[in-house]
């Protein structure tokens, strides 16, 4: 039986989402005019955008890079954590850091995300969508973001962009490194990893614990729930990966992956206190590869892989899994002062759930795809088509072209437009609430994008319009045998906006932020429906974040602003979710070349809000943690 909480009283409305990001990002614009000295800025190699490695700054697509420093200073929870700072992105979580969650980019649903978990496909055939309260920090080495329609270079799922998360690989001397910290709500956390390099060998294992007592995920919130329990709901995830990749000479190297992770959460969804429900989440990505240079022009990379993901709630039994495999040859060849790539590809997805006939159900999808990426001076030009072939609705045609000017050695144009595709899950199809002649979902998306650079300091600012048709949609009357509705083809969405970033130094202070304003409306036109027009449940047409660093006395500090407008939680109810901002801040300090000390306050003025009706998010917590990295 949990313990018990004290109640959290229901969000209220708060402008301080309109008044606090554009304030910050004011400062970032005058800045810039500001700017008199250039320096120097890490350009990473990204592989996501293209399927073939390319500089961030010759990227078309709308493209972010998550590095470990950035995972580390986020401390604890789970992936979805770290990317709610990241512009165009909202998240709605049922409670604690175990509980369901989706994240929303561009307004886009969850599905409509692709996850890759090094190049492996990652999701569950039966929410639709990854599983992102089961991925966890302390595996990841970087995350790469690209935003908009990338089927054309993807295939399925691709419609509001792709998350691609690499785990942890080893370079250079072995390093050990430990962490270990705790906080309030009972929170505990353990990591340790051992990676480098040995011979042609690298190597990389990690593995991590963290617990906690959590809070009252269901408060009374003024309106009567049968499901609220006066107690705690906490979590508990472990996790583990490894790497080892073998470079057999300057031509070839093979490497296997793998990643491991369980986490549980406590939730409310029977009226008696003494049941103490639970969720288990498991997550695991497979991968073997080798990548070869046959020459200066050409090379290759052949890969197999597997993940599973699985769902399964006690006391009361329910268990659905789903298990993803894919096969994969990319080439790239330089070919008239550009380059040439082509992918083909398998995947398939096997559903185990016993609401599907026989309680499985299968598929399978072979793609075929060509690029190609060419630049003459300030013009840059990428075109992507892709042919999937699904076993169950047939073939989907997808493409994308996109162009980069240098206007000037500070400021970029970039402009693309591309179609997507998201096939239906196994369980839309083939539960007893699917219909199996369901078509995919089908997006448009056109975007134009203007970027500055000149030191120190950045903005951009994205334009895009994404039309999304054959929206499945769940509750439409039809012949399925579900007595609550069915799944069908009848929605449509118009997901547009503007997206403002940037970055600067004001003295000794580094700040950077984001402001999204949206506008993810239900377009769907047909007799009798009355939501034309809304704005999409659980978004909001103004979020954005404001952070600054500064150094101070040996410490490294920083501040995060959260900020977001107001949002409905359903059509059906019209219930709506005030606005919210909170502030995180975290310190850290070095004791010596090998010990650092971390500290993180978590939503610090203890602000009560909800991103889903009935469901609080978490009060203030402070974690204190070291960091321990021996010389070996």
């Amino acid at each position: 039986m949990k313990s018990p909480a004290r109640r959290c009283p229901a969000a209220r409305p708060s402008r301080a989402a309109l008044r606090l990001a554009p304030i910050g990002l004011a400062l970032l614009a005058s800045s810039i005019a500001q700017a008199q000295n250039k320096q120097n800025r890490l350009d990473p190699v990204v592989v996501t955008a293209s399927r073939s490695p390319q500089l961030l700054s010759q990227v078309l697509a709308d493209t972010t890079v998550i590095t470990r420093e950035d995972i580390e200073r986020q401390a604890f929870g789970g992936i979805a954590d770290l990317l709610r700072s990241q512009a165009c992105f909202e998240m709605v979580r049922n409670g604690n850091i175990g509980a369901s969650t989706s994240l929303f980019v561009r307004g886009a649903e969850t599905r409509h995300t692709m996850v890759l978990i090094d190049g492996v496909p990652y999701d569950s055939q039966r929410t639709d969508g990854a599983s992102w309260q089961s991925l966890p920090l302390a595996q990841i080495e970087r995350i790469e973001i690209v935003r908009g329609a990338a089927s054309a270079v993807h295939g399925s799922d691709a419609i509001g962009g792709v998350v691609q998360i690499f785990t942890r690989k080893g370079e250079g001397a072995p390093q050990l490194e430990l962490g270990i910290g705790g906080g309030n709500l009972g929170l505990a956390k353990f990591d340790a990893s051992l990676s480098g390099m040995s011979g042609i060998f690298d190597y990389a294992v990690s593995a991590a614990r963290e617990r906690s007592t959590g809070f009252n995920s269901r408060p009374v919130t003024g309106t009567p729930d049968l499901r609220y329990q006066p107690d705690i709901d906490g979590y508990s995830s472990r996790s583990v990966s490894i790497r080892v990749g073998a470079q057999l000479n300057r031509q070839h190297r093979v490497e296997l992956s793998g990643l491991n992770s369980h986490v549980e959460g406590q939730y409310d969804a029977s009226a008696r206190p003494t049941v103490d429900d639970r969720n288990l989440n498991a997550a695991r990505a497979l991968r073997g590869s080798w990548s070869a240079q046959w020459s200066p022009d050409f090379s290759t990379n052949v890969s197999i892989g597997e993940s599973t993901d699985k769902y399964e709630t006690q006391p009361n039994p329910y268990l659905t899994e789903t298990r993803t495999r894919s096969t994969a040859f990319n080439g790239s060849y330089k070919l008239g002062g550009g380059q040439l790539n082509g992918a083909l590809e398998r995947r398939e997805d096997k559903l185990e759930n016993t609401s599907v006939l026989n309680g499985k159900a299968d598929r399978h999808q072979d793609a075929v795809g060509l690029g190609y990426l060419w630049a003459s001076g300030p013009l840059s030009l990428q075109v992507h088509g892709r042919h999937d072939r699904d076993s169950e609705f047939g073939s989907s045609n997808n493409g994308t072209i996109a162009a980069g000017y240098q206007l000037t050695p500070q400021w970029r144009l970039l402009s693309s437009y591309g179609t997507a595709f998201k096939a239906p899950s196994l369980y839309q199809r083939f539960s007893e609430y699917g219909k199996p002649d369901l078509k995919p979902e089908q997006g448009r998306n056109a975007e134009v994008g203007l970027h500055f650079t000149q030191g120190v300091h950045g903005a951009s600012l994205t334009a895009y319009r994404n039309l999304i048709d054959d929206l499945i949609v769940f509750g439409a009357p039809g012949p399925c045998k579900g007595s609550s509705g069915c799944y069908e083809n009848v929605g449509q969405a118009r997901l547009q906006g503007l997206s403002l970033r940037g970055n600067t130094v004001l003295a000794s202070v580094r700040l950077s932020g984001s402001l999204d304003l949206q506008s993810p409306k239900d377009v769907t036109e047909r007799v009798g429906y009355k939501n034309y027009g809304r704005i999409l449940a659980r978004r909001s047409k103004t979020h954005g974040t404001l952070r600054a660093e500064t150094d101070l006395a040996g410490w490294a500090l920083g501040a995060q602003l959260w900020a977001s407008g107001q949002r409905t939680d359903s059509f059906r109810t019209g219930a709506r979710l005030g606005g919210y901002a909170t502030m995180d801040l975290d310190a850290q300090y070095s004791i010596n070349p090998e010990l650092r000390l971390q500290l993180k306050l978590e939503n610090a003025f203890d602000r009560k809000y909800e991103t889903a009706l009935g469901y609080a998010n978490a009060p203030f917590q402070f974690f204190v943690g070291l960091r321990y990295t021996p010389k070996l």
